[in-house]
């Protein structure tokens, strides 16, 4: 194993992206200088065998996933990713060659956004844990809350749902799938919606969440956060065109509960509704009205109509201490 600043040497960016950066690595801290713009700033941490696995990922994919899951916190912010910092607990069963493979999946992806990696550390353990802060920048008054939903709004969701779970049962079930290097490579390698969360910032009020612990969960937080409540349709909640393939009571779970596809959740005014769908037609980004929200005594509740029946549904998304 090589020592930690030969480690640090060899995933030392070669250049800078962003003109904000003043000092990026070599010194006790990062700086960089922004007057225009609010700084909005997240933080994740990924452990082995818990939320990744050498026997469902490569060691590129398990970085890529790590950094495209910050990368989706700040689209739900609405803010355009900047820099990342990188903490990683090395174990002595992960190879060299293995850690390069990590570094190279997040560069790779931070490429597409014009990120640099500004910092981390590392240290030994027991179990490789990845810890990655983003920090991103936001038009001054657009950041963008989950407390924000009102009374009539429409409720959305960007692409399709339950792809990421699918992807992580074909890697783990025998059996033939159809399109089963889309569920995959959905499970492997998401796509964050910085674009189209960007394009938002024509509207003066949108509320977001990112999906990344389950639909149900995610519309709980911002039905809590608004004090309101929200209605979804199962039949309006968009799945993949194979994903029928699967037994309805998987597809329902996947669909709701399921997570990790990173995709986006709003609400917005119906009067906003049509400058919304332009955004998405922009920006190459698929769409669905999901269901509606209102104010009443069930405040920061979520009902799912099915079957022409109107239920409540809980928050039973991914839960990280359970």
């Amino acid at each position: 194993m090589m020592d930690e600043f030969s480690f640090i040497d060899s995933i030392r960016q070669q250049f800078y992206r962003q003109p904000t950066l003043m000092k990026g690595i070599g010194d006790d801290a990062a700086v960089f200088r922004q007057h225009t713009q609010d700084i909005v700033t997240a933080v994740d941490t990924f452990v082995e065998d818990i939320h990744f696995s050498k026997n469902t990922m490569e060691a590129y994919h398990v970085g890529y996933r790590a950094l495209a899951a910050n990368i989706s916190d700040l689209a739900a912010m609405g803010a355009s990713p900047a820099f990342y910092l990188v903490s990683i607990v090395i174990p002595e069963s992960w190879s060299e060659r293995e850690l390069a493979h990590i570094f190279t999946g997040m560069k790779e992806l931070a490429s597409l956004y014009k990120m640099d990696l500004i910092g981390g550390d590392t240290v030994s353990g027991n179990e490789l844990i990845l810890s990655v802060t983003v920090i991103g920048y936001a038009d001054k008054g657009k950041a963008r809350y989950r407390s924000t939903a009102r009374d009539g709004d429409i409720a959305f969701v960007t692409g399709t749902l339950g792809d990421s779970r699918a992807g992580f049962h074909i890697l783990t079930s025998e059996g033939d799938y159809r399109d089963a290097r889309y569920f995959i490579e959905r499970h492997q390698s998401p796509s964050p919606r910085v674009e189209f969360a960007k394009g938002l910032n024509k509207l003066s009020r949108t509320a977001l969440n990112d999906i990344s612990d389950g639909l149900a969960s995610e519309a709980t937080e911002i039905a809590e956060a608004s004090q309101v409540t929200i209605t979804i349709h199962d039949d309006y909640i968009p799945t993949s065109k194979s994903f029928n393939q699967f037994p309805e009571d998987l597809q329902h779970k996947w669909k709701l509960y399921g997570g990790e596809d990173f995709e986006l959740l709003g609400t917005v005014s119906s009067s906003d509704w049509e400058i919304v769908k332009e955004i998405a037609d922009e920006t190459n980004t698929k769409i669905s009205k999901i269901g509606y929200v209102t104010v009443d005594a069930d405040y920061g509740g979520i009902f799912l109509v099915q079957h022409n029946k109107r239920e409540r549904i809980y928050k039973k998304g991914y839960t990280h201490l359970k």
